[in-house]
Order: C-alpha cells, then sequence, then structure tokens
C-alpha cells in the first residue's frame, strides 16, 4: 500500500529532477507510477512483477551501465532480496556516488507476537479467513524474511547511514489506513513494537 506519508517520504529524499531512479521490489509498480513522469525516469524491478511497468529482475541480475541511476528507492522489499551482500554490491556499482537509497521497511526483528495478535485481530475484524496462530505467523516471517539489523549489516560495506527511524507499518499490511492512528497509540503505550523502520543511505 503506497499511502500518503510514504509517498511524502520518498519523494522528499529524492535529488532534485530530472534524475534517473531505480525502484528495488517494484511489486505492482504502484509506486514507481505515482513517481514517473515528475521529472523522474523510473526503472521499476521485480523478481515476480504485479504490473506492466516493472521489469521482472532480481537486484542482482540487474544489467544496467555502472553509475546510471541518481538514487535507488526500497520499499519493503530488501528482507526479500537474496543473495542479499551480492545484490547490495550491485546495486553499490549502478549507483552514481553520494546517491540516495531511500528504505522502507518492515522489521521482522521486532515483530512479535503482540504485533501478530493485533494484526490478525484487525484482518478477521475485517472479513479476512486468517488461520495462523499468532506464533505461527511470527515463526513464518522470521524463517524467511531478513530483519532490519542483518540488512543494515549488508549496506555497511556500501553505504553510509544514520539511526532507523522505526514506526507503524501493521496498518499498510492488508489493512487500511484509518488503522494508522490506532497502531500508533499502541506503539506509544508500548503494548506493541513499531515494525516499520526508515533509513536514508547514501553510497559512498
Amino acid at each position: 500500500m503506497v499511502t500518503s506519508d510514504l509517498h511524502a517520504f520518498v519523494r522528499a529524499n529524492l535529488p532534485a529532477p530530472p534524475a534517473r531512479i531505480l525502484e528495488v521490489g517494484a511489486g505492482d509498480g504502484e509506486l514507481a507510477r505515482a513517481v514517473d513522469g515528475t521529472g523522474y525516469d523510473v526503472l521499476a524491478i521485480d523478481p515476480e512483477p504485479g504490473g506492466a511497468n516493472v521489469q521482472a529482475c532480481g537486484l542482482h541480475e540487474l544489467d544496467e551501465p555502472p553509475a546510471s541511476f541518481d538514487a535507488a528507492v526500497a520499499v519493503v522489499s530488501l528482507h526479500h532480496v537474496d543473495p542479499l551482500a551480492e545484490s547490495l554490491g550491485r546495486l553499490a556499482t549502478v549507483l552514481v556516488q553520494g546517491a540516495p537509497l531511500v528504505i522502507d521497511e518492515f522489521d521482522v526483528g521486532t515483530f512479535d507476537t503482540r504485533s501478530a495478535h493485533w494484526w490478525l485481530d484487525q484482518r478477521r475484524t475485517l472479513g479476512g479467513d486468517e488461520q495462523a496462530t499468532a506464533e505461527e505467523l511470527v515463526e513464518e516471517h522470521r524463517n524467511h524474511l531478513h530483519p532490519l539489523d542483518r540488512i543494515l549489516e549488508a549496506l555497511r560495506a556500501h553505504f553510509d547511514f544514520g539511526t532507523p527511524v522505526r514506526g507503524a507499518y501493521l496498518y499498510r499490511w492488508n489493512l487500511g489506513e484509518h488503522l494508522r492512528p490506532p497502531e500508533e497509540e499502541l506503539i506509544a503505550q508500548g503494548r506493541i513494537p513499531a515494525v516499520g523502520a526508515r533509513v536514508i543511505a547514501r553510497l559512498r
């Protein structure tokens, strides 16, 4: 789900147009469509594309000349990327020096049974037929996704970045923007963790 705050976050951290942008793990291409044509030339890639404007390509397979892109965007995608270190190395070669990598992530390392229970409750209230238990959901995701710490460790070989800014994310996972305030309130009360994280990295 490309929410208004996500779109604003991405646009605020891109270089001024005109610029060529790489979107990693673009899915159905919704974000690329929103950014493309506003002075940006966007190449959206995904190993399993869901939109006509997305090229079927894994990051480590990207066939582009060195320093081809002025920035890159990775929205809820780096936790899927495999092989992680090789892929980020390839990303470093196709970016110009100093280019920003705009990262929005779901941190599976902080996703716990409290947050899984809350998400499952909201899905069922919305009519979803969710069969997994909270414990099963956490185990499944931790077994298959890279936690944020692992992503940041791989990034350090090529990029500089500050402390991730953590916040709400679950409302974007098949729920809806109307559930953002309740999720943020629970985070503020310490009842569920902030599983969203945003980072701006820059290629050295």
